[in-house]
C-alpha cells in the first residue's frame, strides 16, 4: 500500500477507535469528544458516511490500499459464507497482522517495516511482503542475524505478548506457529463488516 504519513491521532480520533497504537496517537483519544469551540452540534453522518467511516477503519488498521481492498473483497465475495467475516479473517491472516498481534512489534506500521527490511521467515524462506496470506501449519520466526534477536528480544520484554489461540508463540525461540486459521472470534477490529460490504457492493 501507499504508506500513510499523515497525522496518526488524527485519524483515531476522526474514526473513534484506536487505529494506530503510538503513544501521541492513544494520547488523543483520552480528549474531550466534542470538536472545539463554544457552541458545537455533533453532526450524525449519513449512512453513506457511517459506512465509508466502518471501510476507513479496515483499510488504516490492517494497512490497505483501496485497489488491495478492493481485491479482497472480490476474492471473498466468490466464496460461500459472510462475506464481510471472510473479509476480515483474510485481513487477519496477513502477515503484517500476526507479526504485531503475537508481540514482536508494537504497532502494526513497525511488523511492515521489519517484513518490508526482511527480518522474518516463514517456513525458512525470507519474506519481504507484509500482505503475505498465512495458512495452518506456517511458522514464522526471525531471520538468524543476533542484531535482529536482540532487537525483537528487547521489543518482548518491554511489552508482553497477549497471546492468540489460533497461534503459538515462543518467545524465547523468536518462533510463531499457525495452529489453524483464525476465526470470527478472533478478529481483533470492532467494525461493521455487513456495512463495509454493502458500500464495496455499489
Amino acid at each position: 500500500m501507499a504508506r500513510y504519513t499523515g497525522p496518526k491521532a488524527r485519524i483515531n480520533r476522526r474514526l473513534g477507535t484506536m487505529i494506530y497504537e503510538t503513544a501521541g496517537a492513544a494520547r488523543a483519544m483520552d480528549r474531550r469528544p466534542q470538536p472545539p469551540g463554544m457552541h458545537t452540534r455533533g453532526r450524525r453522518p449519513s449512512n453513506y458516511g457511517a459506512a465509508l467511516m466502518e471501510k476507513q477503519k479496515i483499510k488504516h488498521y490492517y494497512g490497505l490500499g483501496e485497489r488491495q481492498l478492493r481485491r479482497y473483497f472480490d476474492n471473498v465475495g466468490r466464496k460461500s459464507g459472510n462475506t464481510g467475516e471472510l473479509l476480515l479473517l483474510m485481513c487477519e491472516r496477513r502477515l503484517d497482522n500476526v507479526v504485531r498481534r503475537v508481540g514482536f512489534t508494537k504497532t502494526r506500521p513497525q511488523a511492515r517495516q521489519g517484513i518490508a527490511h526482511g527480518h522474518f521467515c516463514v517456513n525458512g524462506v525470507k519474506v519481504t511482503k507484509p500482505g503475505y496470506l498465512l495458512r495452518a501449519g506456517d511458522l514464522i520466526e526471525v531471520r538468524g542475524r543476533e542484531n535482529l534477536k536482540n532487537l525483537y528480544r528487547g521489543v518482548i520484554a518491554n511489552s508482553p505478548p497477549d497471546g492468540l489461540d489460533w497461534v503459538s508463540f515462543d518467545s524465547e525461540a523468536l518462533r510463531a506457529t499457525v495452529l489453524s486459521l483464525p476465526g470470527a472470534v478472533d478478529i481483533s477490529l470492532p467494525v461493521d463488516a455487513n456495512s463495509v460490504v454493502e458500500f464495496l457492493s455499489r
